[in-house]
């Protein structure tokens, strides 16, 4: 009987081996690494990367996909398959992974901020809906720069790497996807630059001051601090670069 996809679970799963092939590649993989892979699906994306590395760990929630996984371990024994919620299950690796997804678009944001978040991630490449891919990337000033923009460059060098068209999926989703690979920096994102970022565009028509003054922050030490770096009392949120951000948390 064929497999029925589960629209509540994201599931649009890619089978071109070229295109596997390709986002396997975009993840820069060593014969020495280790990686987590999040959404294995029927686990075509994991074999690519299981040729790729030394080690693989993937993560799938659907119990039903078990029997095409079970296969695919005992085809590749460096491969271990974790049935569950990744968001709620511990990653039983020691030292370093990267890791890699073809992500299902309503848990792109917690998934991703788990990932740069964790000190031994070193890298990610997420396949994620077209939007927020240009999200991810946006520089400072344009339409689609905001919290997420910020967030992730401040944690690595972000680009995208190719356009995958919707007709690439089984069953076509709705949207156009991309892929994006985040080279993260060796320094973590402290906690004071993160509830800056999400202070600054907690009202986006307002001034950067009004934001963070409406969130705690003192008004006269914002203003010195922007007068310090240059920029205009009146400036938005979204007219700071990440590394501004970051200088500005330090000042605060």
């Amino acid at each position: 009987m064929a497999f029925r996809h589960s629209h509540s679970l994201g599931q649009n799963f890619l089978s071109d081996g070229n295109l596997l092939s390709a986002i396997a590649a975009d993840a820069r993989l060593l014969p020495g690494d280790a990686v987590v892979e999040v959404g294995a699906g029927m686990g075509a994306l994991t074999e690519k990367l299981a040729s790729a590395a030394k080690t693989v760990v993937a993560f799938e929630i659907d119990e039903r996909l078990r029997p095409y996984l079970d296969a695919l371990c005992a085809a590749c024994p460096n491969v271990a398959v974790i049935y569950g919620d990744f968001m709620k299950s511990d990653i039983p690796l020691d030292g370093e992974y990267k890791a890699a997804a073809n992500l299902p678009y309503y848990i792109t944001t917690p998934v991703l901020f788990r990932l740069l978040g964790d000190p031994h991630c070193r890298s990610v490449t997420v396949m994620v809906q077209r939007e927020v891919a240009e999200r991810m990337t946006a520089k400072a000033g344009g339409k689609d720069y905001g919290a997420l923009s910020v967030a992730v460059q401040l944690s690595g060098e972000a680009r995208i790497t190719r356009s995958v068209g919707r007709h690439m999926f089984d069953p076509p989703p709705n949207v156009d996807s991309a892929v994006v690979h985040i080279e993260k920096y060796s320094e973590p994102v402290g906690e004071n630059v993160k509830k800056l970022v999400r202070a600054a565009f907690s009202m986006r028509r307002k001034t950067l001051v009004n934001c963070l003054t409406g969130n705690g922050y003192d008004k006269n030490a914002t203003l010195s601090a922007l007068g310090e770096m240059g920029l205009d009392p009146a400036v938005r949120g979204e007219r700071l670069t990440p590394r501004q951000f970051a200088e500005l948390a330090e000042k605060l």
